[in-house]
């Protein structure tokens, strides 16, 4: 964003970030928050710590004590933004009829030695092969015109969770241990349905469709998705009038089963239109 458009979101902004003002243990420099976040939006080229004091007037030792030593009570920022959330998904702007979809998703992020809470070599999404990083799983929300985050955990590896010593010296603590990526998912949707906020339809990519648990998991929530599995799944189709195969049949992968089933290939096409904010249509 310039900085004209950040002027213009300034108070707008200010309301919004002090609702947090009381997860802060040290509310004396909260407004390094607005220093912070507001140079996250802004159209500076390297959003670390040092530009955005500087550009924002602020000293730099400062900005850098407040993000690294100041202590946050992360659950309630997750809770009262997940409130929020809640009650901006209760608008009415849903032109598409589609109702409030939730996106099961994970980041990465390349990391360079091994103190960084979670790094290890395993697959990072950013580099789309394995390296060394840490991985993020995340749970965000659409309705219509409304998008965001709502919430984040890290993935802890099990050779972090069993080595509890270099736990607590990063700063880890104890009730956090290895938990597979599906069940933090899990967790969040159980977090966010707690908070009010409605899910109508979940997505997400072959990494969760791949769990048995995972899906099951949602099976016992009655939550609808439409997710990705990968091509080799061993999977069978329902029959046409929707009733699943008895238990004793075979299955095959799921690639075959999409291109020989009388079920699937019997469809016709159907154009899907996906509306974007700043490029044409996807058809």
């Amino acid at each position: 964003m310039t900085d004209k458009e950040l002027r213009g979101l300034g108070p707008a902004l200010a309301d919004y970030l002090d609702r947090y003002l009381f997860c802060c243990a040290y509310t004396q420099t909260f407004a390094h928050l607005g220093t912070y976040v507001r140079g996250l939006l802004s159209d500076l080229e390297r959003k670390t710590c040092e530009p955005i004091a500087l550009k924002a007037g602020t000293p730099v030792r400062s900005l850098q004590e407040f993000l690294r030593d100041h202590v946050w009570d992360f659950e309630r920022v997750k809770q009262l933004h997940q409130l929020h959330s809640a009650e901006l998904l209760q608008q009415p702007d849903d032109a598409h009829g589609l109702g409030t979809i939730g996106l099961i998703d994970e980041t990465s992020a390349a990391k360079k030695g091994d103190k960084t809470p979670g790094v290890q070599r395993q697959q990072l999404g950013c580099l789309g092969k394995i390296d060394n990083g840490i991985v993020t799983v995340h749970l965000g929300v659409c309705r219509g015109r409304y998008k965001g985050l709502i919430d984040a955990d890290l993935f802890l590896p099990e050779d972090w969770s069993n080595d509890r010593p270099r736990c607590r010296q990063a700063g880890i603590p104890e009730d956090v241990v290895y938990r597979p990526k599906w069940q933090i998912a899990l967790g969040q949707i159980d977090r966010a349905t707690s908070n009010g906020v409605p899910l109508d339809w979940l997505t997400f990519d072959e990494e969760y469709g791949k769990s048995p648990g995972f899906v099951a998991g949602l099976g016992e929530r009655e939550l609808r998705f439409v997710g990705e599995v990968p091509r080799s799944l061993s999977c069978v189709a329902v029959n046409r009038p929707g009733n699943r195969p008895q238990p004793q049949r075979k299955g095959c992968r799921a690639d075959e089963v999409v291109r020989t089933v009388s079920l699937f290939r019997a469809q016709s096409w159907q154009v899907c239109r996906l509306p974007r904010e700043v490029m044409p249509d996807q058809v």
